[in-house]
């Protein structure tokens, strides 16, 4: 239990530690966006080698596809309502020209809902990666942590530009550490569930993940690197398969 807290609040500090980095400095946004690119290529990579070739171990296809685009389906009906109420800007570095201020205050709740479900499946993955004892997967802790850098930076900019501070922007992503420290405990739970289940929960989790990363990270990425980040992100899933193979 303690390892899943210690490994999902690791995992999820980077988000703390990118916002920390462009409160103190100026970071230009194409590096921003390339960080980004990065992290998506990690995510992505860290979700099938660890995720859907974990599941496929213990259980079949049917199960894989419940889970993965069932996993997918909800982020992508929650991520519709939450920008909505202002989450879609979440990870831009730009503040939209037609926001206004009477809706700050539902456009401020929406980012920070959205900033934390962006972050549980991601969390989630630690706590399934040990189950049944196991030691943590050094590969998805540093893909998780890869990736948790570039939403720290990239949704900070964002953040300030809506008027946060930088009280609350710190306060924001500590919540989001200890609500992926609980994600991260919820993952290792399922410890007595059947062989179908945890596969089912670790296809949904993937899903989830590459539905975000999708619908948030690579137009991001795209929009402030430009056509290198197609590159970037290629490196970012040969790092996480070393990693899966060292």
């Amino acid at each position: 239990m303690w390892n899943a807290i210690l490994w999902g609040t690791l995992a999820a500090s980077a988000t703390l530690l990118g916002a920390l980095i462009v409160l103190q400095f100026s970071i230009p946004k194409r590096i921003i966006g390339f960080i980004m690119a990065l992290g998506t290529g990690a995510l992505i990579g860290a979700t099938t080698y660890e995720l859907l070739e974990g599941a496929l171990e213990i259980s079949g296809f049917l199960e894989i596809a419940i889970g993965f685009l069932g996993g997918a389906l909800v982020f992508t009906i929650l991520d519709i309502l939450v920008s909505r109420k202002g989450g879609r800007q979440r990870k831009k570095s730009e503040k939209d020209n037609d926001q206004n201020s009477s809706g700050s205050e539902e456009s401020s709740l929406g980012l920070f809902i959205g900033t934390v479900m962006d972050t549980l499946p991601e969390s989630a993955m630690i706590g399934m990666s040990l189950i049944g004892g196991g030691s943590v997967s050094l590969a998805l802790v540093i893909s998780i942590f890869i990736s948790n850098l570039p939403e720290g930076l990239s949704s900070t900019v964002g953040l300030q530009k809506h008027g946060f501070s930088k009280k609350k922007i710190i306060i924001l992503w500590l919540f989001v550490v200890f609500f992926s420290a609980l994600s991260s405990l919820g993952g290792v739970m399922l410890e007595s569930a059947s062989d179908s289940i945890k596969a089912i929960m670790s296809a949904f989790a993937g899903g989830a993940i590459i539905s975000m990363v999708a619908s948030t990270m690579m137009p991001e990425a795209y929009k402030e690197g430009g056509p290198s980040v197609g590159f970037i992100t290629a490196i970012g899933i040969f790092i996480s398969l070393w990693l899966h193979h060292l």
